[in-house]
């Protein structure tokens, strides 16, 4: 079973999140609410992938997931932004980062951005379609 770390200050968003992962792609999930622990659950869990809000109030997530992926330059992170962060997400993708989610999703923009990173579905870059994104 996959294993995917879900970071975001808002427990609702966790939960949905949760849920989607669980259901659609049955994966264990692991959650924290800030960068800092982010970084700590990564190191002791290894999770195959992350989930990561770019603002938290407890921490900054292009920062949490800069640290992650020092930590191991292979983390599989997908990281989640509201609409007006486009600068915030091209630094994300400048560090490393796999792919984003802009918020309000879909349930399909999850189980497709976090299936491809963890190799269920479509290769990383790819649509569901077969288009390069």
């Amino acid at each position: 079973m996959k294993k995917v770390l879900v970071v975001d200050d808002a427990r609702l968003m966790r939960n949905i999140l949760r849920r989607i992962l669980e259901e659609d792609l049955e994966c264990s999930v692991i959650e924290a609410c800030g960068g800092e622990e982010a970084v700590e659950l990564f190191k002791r869990h290894s999770p195959d992938a992350v989930t990561m809000d770019v603002t938290m109030e407890n921490g900054n997530g292009i920062e949490a997931a800069r640290a992650i992926l020092a930590y191991d330059r292979e983390a599989s992170i997908v990281m989640v932004t509201s609409t007006g962060q486009e600068r915030m997400v091209a630094e994300a993708v400048r560090c490393g980062v796999k792919d984003f989610i802009l918020k309000p999703f879909t349930r399909e923009r999850i189980r497709n951005a976090v299936g491809r990173v963890l190799g269920i579905g479509a290769p990383v870059g790819w649509t569901m379609a077969g288009e390069y994104r």
